[in-house]
């Protein structure tokens, strides 16, 4: 349910590049080239949520353990997480067309993997490729869609691109059920990886043909790659989500405590990394100077708990749905699909009141996700085991609604009270801290899910544990929002003006 708040930045890229750099004359055919680089984006968009409707017919047919199931989106997650920041350093090194087509060709293949994948585990290996392949591929798109329109028409791009993304966000999880239930030629769930294939295979042809080729003056290489700073924060960021999924199942063994207490002081070698890296004059993948900023650090606090609460919030109740109440795929999307609707409309109003309530607008959007989670809790107590797709539209409504006023503003709202320089930097970090939070989201929320339902009987759950275990989660969802609301205080009272 959710989608990424903005194309990400490359660490050396300020909006202050972006209205100098943008002074040529649009593409004669700019509006073809968008298409290319908004059917990369929805590539993305469909399969960080596919699998949140798909995956209790995935372990049907591939077998497998629960916390498999988180694994198929978080291992997704947190690969984009790893790499995006080296995606955005390889559109400067090597120019953002070709960059995007690698990373695209990179996901149709992976794509494919995935949809004949023949275990868990080889799912869970495809998608772990196919969210390093989106992390090459989706940074390139902003620039490109800068050079193709220029400074004077880039806002038009833009106002297009967003409706067609949040409606792409309503349709994901629909079309994913529709398709699960259709079983197309024997494809079942499959048919949800194979449909990135045509997709994909336009984003690669039109963009071969119509994007702009890097020019000479367009590249860096100056200060290299970092690949060690990409292994240390792989490393240390599998180290904190790893043992949050498989612990519960494992019975929580000394090793996974190891583990997550082990990853702090491997993220603080990455830190250092980054500094000395930056002392050199090499480009580091993160600039550390914005997290001495308060107002930058408690939004990366916000990031991380809101992200990772609509996250596993989403996965949890699809999960609850079709492993508690045998809801089909399909009727499973259905009954949440007022919750995309509700984002969309509170994305719409968000892009127009961010300018004039600046602040304001996160704290009202959070007030309508608490009001939504309580009238939901509550539709779980009246309703019980009993409760059907009606029982759910309006408080899904009212969270999506709260979620969305939230979406457009926030990257604005924290960078606000940084440094221009800084501002590329901070905001690729936030596009990476994203999809951490909803790595930890799905780990921790489906731990709480998986530890409330108990153990299958029959190879069926009891109605009864499974809305217990939701309860749970909508308790624990509730408190993160509050805990999100108080840390919205911390953020700067206006958005940047670009």
């Amino acid at each position: 349910m959710t989608a990424t708040l903005d194309t990400p930045v490359s660490p050396s890229e300020t909006r202050s590049d972006v209205r100098t750099e943008s002074t040529a004359a649009p593409h004669p055919r700019r509006w073809l080239g968008l298409s290319a680089v908004l059917a990369a984006t929805l590539l993305n968009l469909l399969d960080s949520t596919v699998v949140n409707v798909a995956a209790p017919a995935i372990r049907a047919d591939l077998g497998g353990s629960y916390s498999a199931l988180q694994w198929m989106a978080a291992g997704y997650t947190l690969a984009l997480a790893v790499a995006l920041l080296t995606g955005g350093r390889l559109g400067d090194m090597f120019g953002r067309k070709p960059v995007l087509l690698a990373g695209a060709a990179g996901f149709l293949a992976t794509s494919v993997a995935c949809a004949f994948a023949w275990s868990p585990e080889s799912l869970i290996a495809a998608r772990v490729a196919q969210g390093l392949c989106a992390a090459v591929m989706i940074p390139q798109g902003f620039g490109l869609v800068r050079d193709l329109f220029g400074a004077k028409d880039v806002g038009k791009a833009f106002a297009l691109l967003g409706p067609v993304i949040g409606l792409a966000t309503i349709l994901g999880p629909v079309v994913a059920g529709l398709l699960v239930d259709a079983d197309l030629f024997g494809t079942g769930w499959r048919a949800i990886f194979l449909i990135n294939v045509p997709v994909g295979a336009y984003a690669l042809v039109v963009g071969a043909r119509v994007l702009p080729a890097p020019t000479r003056s367009q590249a860096d290489r100056s200060g290299g790659l970092d690949v060690t700073g990409m292994l240390l924060g792989g490393l240390g960021m599998s180290m904190l989500v790893y043992p949050l999924v498989q612990g519960r199942e494992l019975g929580w063994p000394i090793w996974s405590l190891a583990l997550l207490a082990g990853s702090a002081p491997v993220l603080a070698v990455f830190a250092l990394h980054q500094l000395r890296r930056a002392r050199r004059g090499r480009t580091p993948l993160v600039r550390l100077s914005v997290f001495a900023n308060r107002s930058y650090s408690s939004g990366v606090l916000f990031v991380v708990v809101f992200f990772g609460l609509i996250t596993g919030f989403s996965l949890a109740v699809g999960l609850f749905l079709q492993l508690g109440l045998g809801y089909t795929p399909l009727a499973a999307s259905l009954a949440m699909a007022s919750w995309a609707i509700g984002a969309f409309a509170g994305s719409a109003f968000g892009s127009m009141a961010m300018t004039g309530l600046g602040r304001n607008v996160l704290h009202i959007g959070l007030g309508m996700m608490l009001a939504g989670l309580a009238a939901l809790y509550a539709v779980f107590e009246t309703a019980g085991t009993g409760l059907g797709g009606w029982h759910l539209a309006a408080p899904l409504l009212l969270f999506g609604a709260g979620m969305g006023m939230i979406f457009v503003p926030l990257f604005d709202i924290i960078v606000a009270g940084i440094a221009d320089h800084e501002v590329g930097s901070g905001s690729a970090a936030l596009e990476s801290i994203q999809q951490l939070g909803a790595s930890l989201g799905i780990a921790i929320l489906g731990t709480v899910f998986f530890g409330a339902i108990g153990a299958p009987v029959a190879g069926h759950f009891d109605p009864s544990a499974a809305l217990d275990a939701a309860k749970r989660v909508a308790e624990l969802t509730i408190a993160l929002t509050a805990v999100a609301f108080l840390v919205a205080f911390l953020l700067p009272r206006r958005a940047r003006s670009h």
